[in-house]
């Protein structure tokens, strides 16, 4: 009995310990830039991926590339003092929590120097939302990151992607192409939101939202 006892006591620190995403950190200065989107050709350039387009344009404009690692495709630069590390996760959008709490204690990034991606549907086209924090507001992705990190304390920037779609249409809106004006747009939007991505790592979420929300 007293074995069983001390079994099932050491179960419940192992499990604890496992779910613990609290990092001690030794450098301040690193950060992690979380894209959300789904792998494959299939998904390329759908209103949902648009966390992957805008990491994808971060790394062109810094020259860098993206190496395919566990539970995700990373690319690192430095900004200014500043390590910064992009992540497209190849968990699929449900599944985002997985990657992002491996990458977090991989790397020991404090989850308020995490910020993630996403696309809005409540959001017109284009427009910037960032938060230091928040609820998931019905995306599968933050539900996971939520849940995985037992936290909702971390930075989120919503992309609008608009709700022009009928009712019971909404996946296949979001799992729909960009139409051509949409496109011809998001060249000048991409070019916003790494700007906005760099303020975030430089000069903080406050300073970043007063500058970029609803732009």
């Amino acid at each position: 009995m007293i074995w069983k006892y001390f079994s099932k006591i050491i179960r419940q620190a192992n499990k604890k310990i496992e779910t613990n995403t609290k990092v001690e950190i030794s450098d301040m200065t690193k950060f992690l830039i979380v894209g959300l989107g789904n792998i494959g050709m299939e998904y390329k350039d759908t209103r949902h991926n648009i966390g992957f387009k805008i990491i994808e344009e971060i790394a062109k404009v810094q020259e860098v590339t993206f190496e395919s690692k566990k539970l995700g495709s990373i690319s690192c630069f430095n900004y200014k003092g500043k390590e910064i590390t992009l992540l497209k996760p190849s968990t699929y959008m449900n599944l985002s929590g997985k990657s992002v709490r491996y990458w977090m204690l991989q790397k020991k990034i404090n989850i308020d120097h995490i910020l993630i991606i996403t696309d809005d549907i409540h959001l017109d086209f284009g427009t910037i939302r960032i938060k230091p924090k928040g609820s998931a507001g019905g995306h599968n992705g933050l539900k996971d990151i939520e849940q995985k990190l037992g936290s909702n304390q971390y930075a989120r920037f919503r992309f609008g992607v608009g709700a022009d779609f009928g009712k019971g249409r909404q996946v296949d809106y979001v799992l729909g192409k960009w139409s051509k004006q949409e496109n011809s747009e998001l060249i000048e939007r991409t070019t916003t939101c790494n700007e906005a991505v760099l303020s975030f790592v430089h000069a903080g979420i406050s300073n970043t939202m007063n500058q970029f929300n609803g732009k």
